[in-house]
């Protein structure tokens, strides 16, 4: 027999020591709402080591032996690392709360490392959508079993979920967190493996979950090198002692190795539903309505390819009878209304319901913290992917700024059936003396009326410019403000009926000069910096878009446009300036006048 025990033992899979990756590890993550704008715009220091696609939208990152640590409360995703340079790359997720989502890794891995550690002590974590299925090979390697796909750190005590990944012909274990017999718990959703050494599911606390996986052996190597160990190798499912492990409607065959599942000592599992082919060892296992004729094809959901599982893709595919697992289901909430968003563009959202509403990963939607439920009413925001909630009562109000379709029950509404397609109003009351005003919305807004003798009224996509003296300018919009500004005076300002204090919305002056940056004509993406002598602030002139991810700092500015564009208003002149990309500058001067 081969010995049991692995590099993971001796704390050597974590190389500690190694720096960060150069493209700044966590630094300055892009999440899911971000790809949606920026696909193709890097910083000057991330093209050190990276590049990026702009028609997928992810990052692609070549592997040079970088540590990246992923923090308590961070997210990680749309990343594709190329290990075909013959490099490794260690994702080591250091805290709890955190996410690691659409990662895949391209080509045959020949280092000597686990490819995700986790090592946090508490909290939860989720890893979903994850492709390790290109293998490893056990060449050059001085360990036992050589390099493995997933591990579950000894001093981790954290509770991880693993969801629609991947993992493929890895000789040390594809799943390795049979540490969780100490504390913790790791739970497997949807999850895939084939011909993984040792196992593919290593397991042991009694909170410990397989559901709706598949893992299997064909025959074949694990990878080139491979070093044989047949007597030790190939276990879909090695539950460690503790337990009893709970697996569900998931389906295991060992192939032409000696057991579907091992129960080592006082190793226990419960399995209900699914399917075994071939032996089980060990005597610690309870089932029930389990066959002998288990389906091997990979889950609903599970990428196929490091680049679907990068682009986040297969997160929208559907299974056979079209149906996907709602792991939020409640009978209490009987309702699903799915936003479904479409990649010509973003789609802003909200409505409201006559009960309680919650947010679902039903219909192969994810669940994004920018989304907010608040009480009755949702707002939230679309783009190439989907947001779903489960709610009670009637849905009473919808609005919908963008391409998007709503589908409530799986039948597709129409917003305009449900209120207002500009819920609210806002009003500008003046107050005698003239005052000019700019106001921003994080949706749309439209004049509704005005004193006929004021002519200067500008509507501009998200954003209005006026003057008023005494009369009522009077607005219906969608979303919420986010920007108010008034100069030469003073008016009162009215949301829905109840008065708002506009210091509270931004107090910038107005500005007289515009910069606009149009990459929608350019080639590629492209990045610029700017420093101005006097005051400078973003701007939706043009219908330009405000991006968090732009940067003003005092007087400087940094950001980048792909097929938009970005435009700022400033006083004072131009000092500095510099562009890389294609996308064309229009400077103009006293652009209120024009």
């Amino acid at each position: 027999m081969a010995r049991e025990h692995s590099v993971l033992d001796d704390e050597r899979s974590v190389r500690d020591d190694e720096t960060t990756a150069a493209n700044g590890g966590n630094d300055g993550l892009l999440h899911r709402r971000t790809y949606m704008r920026l696909a193709g715009v890097t910083t000057a220091a991330a093209a050190l080591s990276t590049t990026t696609s702009a028609d997928e939208e992810y990052e692609e990152i070549t592997a040079r032996g970088q540590v990246i640590r992923i923090e308590s409360g961070e997210t990680y995703e749309n990343k594709l690392f190329d290990l075909t340079n013959g490099n490794s790359v260690l994702l080591l997720v250091e805290g709890g709360n955190s996410v690691i989502r659409n990662i895949g890794f391209r080509g045959l891995h020949r280092g000597d490392e686990f490819m995700i550690s986790i090592t946090a002590p508490s909290g939860d974590v989720l890893i979903e959508n994850v492709y390790l299925g290109d293998g490893s090979t056990k060449e050059g390697e001085s360990f036992v079993h050589g390099p493995g796909a997933v591990f579950y750190h000894r001093n981790a005590s954290c509770d991880v979920t693993f969801r629609h990944c991947n993992v493929q012909g890895w000789p040390n274990n594809g799943f390795y967190c049979s540490n969780t017999a100490s504390g913790g718990s790791a739970r497997f959703e949807n999850c895939y493996g084939k011909n993984n050494g040792v196992s593919t599911y290593r397991v042991a606390g009694g909170n410990d979950v397989i559901s709706n996986c598949v893992a299997y052996n064909d025959g074949t190597d694990y990878g080139p090198g491979w070093g044989g160990y047949v007597e030790d190798a190939g276990r879909p499912v090695w539950v460690w002692p503790g337990g009893p492990v709970t697996i569900e409607d998931s389906e295991f065959a060992s192939g032409g190795y000696p057991h579907a599942m091992v129960l080592r000592g006082s190793g226990r599992a419960q399995m209900s539903g699914g399917a075994i082919s071939g032996s089980v060892q060990g005597g610690g296992l309870e089932r029930s309505s389990v066959s002998g004729s288990p389906e091997l094809s990979p889950p609903a959901g599970v990428p196929t390819s490091a680049e679907e599982a990068a682009s986040g893709a297969s997160s929208s595919r559907r299974d056979g009878d079209g149906a996907d697992e709602d792991t939020t289901d409640d009978s209490s909430l009987p309702n699903l209304l799915v936003v479904d968003g479409d990649p010509s563009d973003a789609s802003r959202y909200e409505f409201e319901v006559g009960g309680d509403v919650e947010k679902s990963n039903a219909d192969g939607a994810s669940i994004d913290e920018e989304d907010v439920v608040d009480g009755s009413s949702v707002y939230g925001s679309v783009a190439d992917w989907k947001d779903a909630f489960r709610f009670s009562g009637d849905l009473e109000g919808l609005t919908v700024d963008g391409p998007a379709t709503v589908r409530v029950n799986d039948e597709v509404v129409d917003p305009d059936a449900f209120g207002e397609n500009l819920p609210h109003v806002l009003e500008v009351d003046g107050r005698g003396a003239p005052t000019s005003y700019e106001i921003t919305v994080d949706g749309r807004i439209e004049l509704e009326s005005a004193d006929p003798d004021e002519t200067a009224t500008t509507v501009s996509g998200s954003t209005v410019q006026s003057s008023v003296t005494d009369a009522t300018h009077r607005f219906r919009f969608s979303g919420a403000v986010t920007d108010v500004t008034f100069t030469d005076g003073e008016a009162a300002l009215f949301v829905d009926g109840e008065e708002i204090d506009p210091s509270e919305y931004g107090d910038h002056e107005l500005l007289p000069h515009a910069i606009v940056f149009d990459g929608t004509h350019a080639d590629g993406p492209t990045t610029y910096s700017f420093e101005v002598s006097g005051t400078v602030v973003k701007s939706a002139y043009r219908d330009a878009s405000i991006d968090d991810e732009d940067v003003v700092e005092g007087g400087a500015v940094r950001g980048g446009v792909g097929d938009w564009l970005d435009a700022y208003w400033f006083d004072g002149d131009i000092e500095e300036f510099h562009l890389l990309g294609d996308a064309t500058v229009d400077v103009q001067y006293n652009a209120r006048n024009l």
